[in-house]
C-alpha cells in the first residue's frame, strides 16, 4: 500500500513542487495561500534551494521571469488581488515563451473582498490574465491529492509547451487536510536549449525577449503560439465524469463546488432523477469535447460556481448552445450547499432553466 501522509492543501502544493524539481520560490504572503510560502521558507534552505519573500507581488513574478529564462523550475503563489499585480509579468513570460508555474488560491472579490473561498478568478485565469493574445494552462484541483498531483503535472506541462501553468484552487481546498500519497508522481524532464545558461563560447547566444517592433514579425510569432495552443486543446484537456452513462441532466462544476455537486447528484439519483456530473480538471484547455458530446444526450446543464457566473459562458460555448444552461451559484466567499444544488437539479428536471 502506498504511504500516505496527512497534509493541508497548500502544503501539498509546496511539497509536490519540491519533488517536481522546483528549487526557486519567489512570493509574497496573502491569505489564504500563505502556508505555501511558509512551507517553502522552511524547506528550501535545507535542500539547497532559494526562498525569497519579495518586496511585492510585482517583484516576485519578475524574479520568476528571470529564473525561468535561465531554465530553472521556478514558482510563485498568491491569492486573487496578488495575481492581479502579477498580470504584467505573466504577459511578459507568455510573450517570451518560457515555462513558469503559478498558484492562485482564490479569495472573494473584487477588490480586497474577503478571505473566504471563491472561484471568481476564472475569467482572469482562463482568458489570459494580462495584456495581449496568450493563454495559460489552468488546472483546477478538487482534493488535496490533486493539489499535489496537478502541481507536478503543471510543472511537466509548463516545460513541455514553454508556457505558464497555473493551479486555480479555491481557499477551501487550500486550507483543508486530507491523506495523500506522492508515490505515483511522474516527473518529466525536458531539454532547454533556449535557456540563458551562459555559452562558454560554445554556442550562439540565446535571447529571451517579448519585444517585436516589426508588426509582421509579432503577428507571425502570435500565429505560431496559437498553433501550439491548438495542439494543447486537442491533447491535454482533462475532466472527470460521474454518473453520465444514462444522464438526462448534466451538472458542471470544479474545485470545491464539484464535491458539493457530487453529493447533490447522488441525492437526486435517490429521487429518481437521472443526472450526472462533468468536472473540468483543466479549465484551459476546457473539456469542450466532453460537454459537446453530453449536449447530444441530455436536456440541459447546471453550472455550479462560487462566482456570479463565469464558467457558464464556456459551458454554453462548448455545447454550442444546443441545450439550456442554468446557474447555481454563491459568491463573496459563500459555498452552495448540496440542498441548493439539488434544488437547481429539481427545477431543471421540470424544465425550469
Amino acid at each position: 500500500m502506498a504511504e500516505r501522509v496527512l497534509m493541508k492543501g497548500n502544503e501539498a502544493i509546496a511539497e509536490a513542487a519540491i519533488r517536481a524539481g522546483c528549487r526557486h520560490y519567489f512570493g509574497y504572503p496573502i491569505t489564504p495561500q500563505t502556508e505555501i510560502a511558509a512551507y517553502m521558507a522552511k524547506k528550501m534552505p535545507k535542500i539547497g534551494g532559494v526562498f525569497l519573500q519579495a518586496e511585492s507581488e510585482i517583484a516576485s513574478i519578475n524574479m520568476v521571469y528571470g529564473a525561468a529564462a535561465a531554465g530553472m523550475r521556478v514558482m510563485t503563489s498568491s491569492s486573487s488581488p496578488g495575481i492581479s499585480l502579477k498580470a504584467e509579468g505573466l504577459s511578459y513570460i507568455a510573450g517570451s515563451d518560457i515555462p513558469a508555474f503559478v498558484v492562485n488560491v482564490q479569495r472573494g472579490g473584487p477588490g480586497l473582498g474577503g478571505i473566504q473561498p471563491s472561484q471568481s478568478d476564472y475569467f482572469q485565469a482562463t482568458k489570459g490574465g494580462g495584456h495581449g493574445d496568450y493563454k495559460m494552462i489552468v488546472l483546477a484541483p478538487a482534493s488535496v491529492q490533486e493539489m499535489a498531483s496537478l502541481t507536478i503535472k503543471g510543472f511537466n506541462l509548463a516545460d513541455k509547451y514553454r508556457m505558464t501553468a497555473m493551479i486555480l484552487a479555491d481557499g477551501t481546498i487550500g486550507q483543508m487536510m486530507e491523506p495523500i500519497s506522492f508515490e505515483d508522481a511522474q516527473i518529466e524532464t525536458y531539454e532547454k536549449p533556449w535557456a540563458l545558461t551562459g555559452t562558454n563560447c560554445e554556442r550562439k547566444h540565446n535571447v529571451v525577449n517579448s519585444l517585436y517592433l516589426q508588426p509582421d514579425e509579432l503577428e507571425k510569432k502570435n500565429f505560431e503560439r496559437y498553433e501550439r495552443y491548438k495542439a494543447i486543446e486537442q491533447t491535454e484537456a482533462m475532466w472527470e465524469e460521474y454518473m453520465m452513462e444514462d444522464a438526462e441532466l448534466c451538472v458542471v462544476a470544479f474545485g470545491i463546488a464539484s464535491r458539493v455537486a457530487k453529493n447533490a447528484v447522488a441525492a437526486a439519483r435517490a429521487e429518481g432523477i437521472k443526472v450526472g456530473l462533468i468536472r473540468p480538471i483543466t479549465l484551459w484547455p476546457f473539456p469542450t469535447q466532453a460537454l459537446n458530446a453530453a449536449a447530444d444526450k441530455v436536456k440541459g446543464f447546471i453550472s455550479v460556481e462560487l462566482s456570479m457566473g463565469q464558467m457558464i459562458e464556456d459551458v454554453r460555448l462548448a455545447t454550442q448552445c444546443k441545450r439550456p444552461v442554468a446557474l447555481c451559484n454563491r459568491c463573496g466567499g459563500m459555498i452552495p450547499s448540496p440542498d441548493e444544488v439539488l434544488d437547481s437539479i429539481r427545477k431543471a428536471q421540470k424544465g425550469e432553466f
